[in-house]
């Protein structure tokens, strides 16, 4: 019989749209302004901070929806902005400076709907809100550091041909190394060429050394190197401590964009971005004077750096291991003394380090010293900002056999510091340092505008797209109309389900245009319906036609505009990828909604029924 559709493809169009209309349903419900508490280095939050939390709010009669406790972080929801502010500023002068108090804005999705997944799409910045930052990357650090590497290495690979050295050191900018013959300098230049094709060797038998150099073409590549890591280990921190679907890429020569939706609280954002926490292991300098090198006496080849009490430790400058080589860290608990511990993995190249650091040193004592890199705010003479270094030490510990690639660190004081310094080393030590330059922010109230005006552009378009549908095609408008709409759940829908598509105010144009494109599809069947009826076929037999002989130029269309998206989607970055991404979905919805969808109410209303006359 025509147009008659099977029960289950009836059934699979209704289910499609029903699930499409569950997953968008928490669009409707919008989002709660909240204040995050969690704890700053070492404080732990726990169920009596929660109390305290509690107690503030209703001492400054600061009323709230709900306030739990969840993974270590307390949550307070409120059902207004100026209270939003009101409870931050009281929290922050009640609990003090042991905990970080954050604005948030958090989802209002039911329990119900949170329990089978359904969570609202994620915004853009331009849309939710949020903060924007310019980073600069310390290019002299990541220099710096480069060449330290080049020693290190030099001096394995020395050891390793057992060529004799005097010294191997850095020198201006490059290395400088000093060797004790003429022959021992000839086959060091042999042997040290074969480490990087990209150094520059000029030798200096007279004094039995070589200079060596980094290319222009090696610069180019660790500059290229310290840009392209840091803006990994940035996207992989800012995934790591839950802030949703940031931007991060590079802007220039030494430049990095940070875009983070939904944050409000600027303070938490940098506090989340600036963190550039890594360990170095030291020996411990026994044979020199704690005292007289804190009073200026300093031994050469030592530094001092200070415990967590404030306590003056004597290290030895070359370190044993520095923190780029970690490649995992988890918390837990020392199993003899049962004290928060951090256990950490390194790579090949780090293990054989450690492996040789402390081979010849067992029973000697090395300290773990955590580094920080924060701006000082003065700049250098080619315009650069100047970094410092904030080192502690964190533990001291003897060295009972010789370590490898996994090992265990002690000293934090809670269980809550082991777990943010493993999170942090998991995330990744920054190669370089980094300060925000340039900062905007776009407040909730602006972003909550630009959502309105959007929404008042996609209303505007799909009610003059109804009007003219239903007038100029009557009753087949009114099918038409139907299929608009499910189209534009099932994409709100589809980009609720997609973890990494994210709206935009582009995104929203993308769903304008669709709205529009979406019913061309209907145009060419309707006319083509028409067309038949006028040649004097039956109604069935026309509609049957109008559909397959208009399908082919729906398929066609569709997929040349879908190619064009999904290069605009490779080759665009930002804007242009949000509006790329709405339009891809809109097109493979509109088809599904346009050709299957209307033909099963079609089918459901007049197929395989004899009808004299058809209103279309």
């Amino acid at each position: 019989m025509l147009n008659k559709y099977p029960l289950w493809k009836s059934l699979m169009v209704v289910f499609i749209v029903f699930f499409g209309a569950l997953y968008a349903l928490p669009n409707l419900y919008g989002e709660d302004p909240a204040v995050q508490i969690s704890g700053k280095r070492g404080m732990e939050v726990t169920a009596s901070t929660l109390d305290s939390v509690k107690t503030e709010l209703d001492s400054g009669n600061i009323n709230y929806r709900s306030a739990t406790l969840e993974n270590g972080q307390i949550l307070v929801r409120f059902d207004s902005y100026e209270r939003q502010q009101s409870a931050r500023d009281a929290l922050m002068k009640g609990l003090g400076d042991e905990y970080s108090v954050a604005l948030n804005l958090t989802p209002a999705t039911p329990d119900w709907l949170d329990s089978i997944g359904a969570v609202p799409m994620k915004l853009g910045l331009d849309l939710s809100g949020g903060v924007h930052f310019l980073m600069e990357v310390d290019m002299k650090t990541a220099m710096d550091r480069a060449k330290v590497n080049m020693v290190d290495t030099f001096r394995a690979k020395l050891r390793e041909e057992k060529i004799r050295y005097k010294r191997v050191a850095e020198a201006g900018n490059g290395v400088e190394v000093v060797l004790r013959s003429v022959e021992d300098l000839e086959q060091a230049e042999r042997v040290l060429k074969r480490v990087d094709p990209g150094y520059v060797f000029v030798d200096n038998e007279s004094k039995m050394s070589l200079k060596v150099t980094m290319s222009e073409q090696k610069i180019k590549e660790t500059r290229e190197n310290a840009i392209s890591q840091n803006i990994t280990i940035i996207r992989n921190r800012v995934n790591e401590l839950g802030v949703a679907e940031p931007l991060v890429q590079r802007q220039g020569q030494k430049h990095i964009v940070v875009e983070l939706p939904g944050v409000q609280d600027t303070a938490k954002a940098k506090e989340i971005l600036g963190a550039t926490a890594t360990l170095s292991f030291h020996l411990v300098d026994q044979d020199g004077d704690v005292m007289s090198a804190v009073n200026g006496r300093v031994p050469p080849g030592s530094f001092v750096v200070y415990d967590q009490d404030n306590r003056p430790v004597l290290l030895k400058k070359r370190s044993i291991l520095q923190g780029e080589h970690i490649v995992g860290a988890n918390s837990g608990r020392d199993q003899q003394t049962q004290q928060p511990a951090v256990y950490v993995d390194l790579d090949a190249a780090g293990g054989d380090k450690m492996s040789r650091g402390t081979k010849g040193n067992v029973g000697k004592p090395m300290a773990t010293v955590f580094i920080e890199s924060v701006a000082t705010g003065e700049k250098n003479p080619d315009g650069s900002l100047k970094f410092k270094k904030e080192l502690e030490v964190i533990s001291v510990a003897t060295i009972q056999s010789r370590l490898g690639r996994s090992f265990q660190i002690t000293g934090e004081r809670s269980p809550a510091s082991a777990h943010n310094l493993a999170l942090l080393l998991r995330a990744g030590a920054l190669i370089a340092p980094i300060a925000i330059v340039e900062e905007r922010t776009v407040g909730p109230s602006l972003g909550a505008e630009n959502v309105q005006l959007g929404l008042q552009a996609i209303m505007w378009g799909f009610a003059m797209v109804l009007a003219f549908m239903m007038f100029y095609y009557r009753k087949f408008g009114v099918v038409a109309n139907l299929a608009l709409a499910a189209n534009l759940i099932l994409i709100v829908g589809i980009m609720s389900l997609i973890p990494g598509a994210t709206l935009t105010l582009p995104g929203m144009a993308g769903i304008v245009l669709t709205v529009g494109m979406a019913v061309d599809a209907n145009v060419l069947i309707f006319e083509r319906i028409r067309e038949e009826l006028r040649e004097g076929k039956s109604v069935q037999q026309s509609i049957h036609q109008g559909y397959d002989a208009a399908f082919s130029t729906i398929f066609d269309a569709n997929i040349t505009t879908l190619i064009a998206a999904i290069i605009l989607f490779a080759v665009g970055t930002g804007p242009i990828k949000g509006f790329a991404v709405t339009l891809s979905i809109g097109i493979i919805t509109s088809m599904f909604t346009s050709i299957i969808g209307t033909r099963a109410v079609v089918n459901a209303i007049w197929g395989g029924k004899k009808i004299d006359k058809l209103s279309i």
